[in-house]
């Protein structure tokens, strides 16, 4: 059976991927937390033009080697017009943080500014990042479901992908680098992934965390012989019992691990054999760049992405090249989709 994807989300998926059909994208759409991370190492306070200017400089030297870049339209503008010609553009939607004196964390857009504006500017694919927990008070589950319907439709409507990331979380459970999260986290993942595979969303590329956490593997690097939640079997097993809840291509992301972490979580997703198709990888890349650009400069930051950043970023294909799945293999392969056209209604 063959699946049908407008030609406008299936052009803009294939300038998202690269020739494998693999997501290679660097994501760097942080606002608060980089200007806060950037005021500590700067020794005071960061304001707008040190983020762009962070942003602009990850952008020119690390996208020759991405796919693509996510990029916010507060301080990211300049960066994404200093992107490699060959490098999609996905542009983050969403208010950054949520109100913590409300709730169940919910997720509100950027008030001046729509999918079509996004379109419009250049933008390849739209991101919403919203925060998740299945096992939510229903009402509070009901208003995030309603949220990513409208998105969905919206950039429907203008035909542009949709990627949307899941960020799972406990009020129960308030450490999410706990041992007890690291035990609850793959059940949370589970039930997200087969929430939000459902056509009514209207989701083209499903953005999730990996089902465990590395630190609690064991025998894993990142374990370091601490305490284990999972053996290496069971966290196998997680990641295949979540792949087979979709029925769209999913990427993995960093989740502001380290670099080498996150490279042994991607080997380990290659080893389950799990079909997913590439990565967003923000802070694992950069974030080491942060300290650097803060005591030293722009051009010591140039100069480190140069060297450690572009390793990083090769290493990470070289990784991707041998565990990830192209996006339309997702499918059965190209032979498998039927581009259709559609009436044009704007952009």
């Amino acid at each position: 059976m063959s699946v049908r994807i407008s030609k406008g989300k299936y052009d803009r998926l294939l300038k998202l991927s690269d020739d494998r059909g693999l997501f290679v994208a660097t994501a760097i759409d942080q606002r608060g937390s980089l200007r806060k991370s950037l005021g500590r190492a700067l020794g005071g306070e960061a304001d707008a033009r040190h983020v762009a200017e962070f942003k602009r400089l990850v952008s020119e030297e690390l996208t020759p080697y991405s796919s693509a870049i996510l990029l916010d339209p507060e301080y990211g503008w300049d960066a994404a017009a200093a992107r490699h010609k060959d490098t999609g553009l996905l542009i983050a939607y969403e208010e950054t943080g949520y109100d913590a004196t409300e709730k169940g964390r919910l997720p509100d857009l950027l008030p001046e500014w729509s999918v079509r504006r996004y379109a419009e500017k250049g933008a390849d694919a739209v991101k919403i990042l919203m925060y998740y927990d299945p096992d939510d008070d229903e009402k509070i589950n009901t208003i995030k479901h309603a949220f990513i319907e409208r998105v969905g439709a919206e950039c429907d409507s203008v035909d542009i992908p949709f990627f949307f990331e899941a960020v799972t979380y406990s009020d129960t459970l308030r450490d999410s680098a706990s041992a007890e999260f690291a035990k609850a986290k793959p059940d949370k993942v589970k039930k997200y992934m087969r929430e939000f595979t459902q056509p009514k969303y209207k989701i083209d590329v499903l953005k999730v965390e990996v089902p465990i956490n590395l630190k609690y593997v064991a025998g894993t690097r990142a374990g370091a012989g601490g305490e284990a939640v999972y053996t290496r079997e069971e966290a196998i097993a997680h990641f295949k019992t979540t792949a087979g809840l979709t029925s769209v291509p999913f990427i993995y992301l960093s989740a502001g691990v380290t670099n080498d972490t996150f490279m042994e979580t991607l080997e380990l997703a290659g080893e389950a054999g799990v079909p997913f198709s590439g990565v967003l990888c923000g802070r694992a890349t950069w974030q080491d760049g942060v300290e650097i650009y803060g005591k030293h400069g722009a051009e010591a930051l140039r100069e480190w992405l140069k060297d450690e950043g572009v390793r990083r970023m090769i290493r990470m294909g070289e990784i991707l090249s041998k565990a990830a799945t192209p996006w339309w293999d997702f499918y059965g392969g190209k032979d498998k989709i039927e581009v259709v056209e559609r009436e044009k209604t704007g952009v």
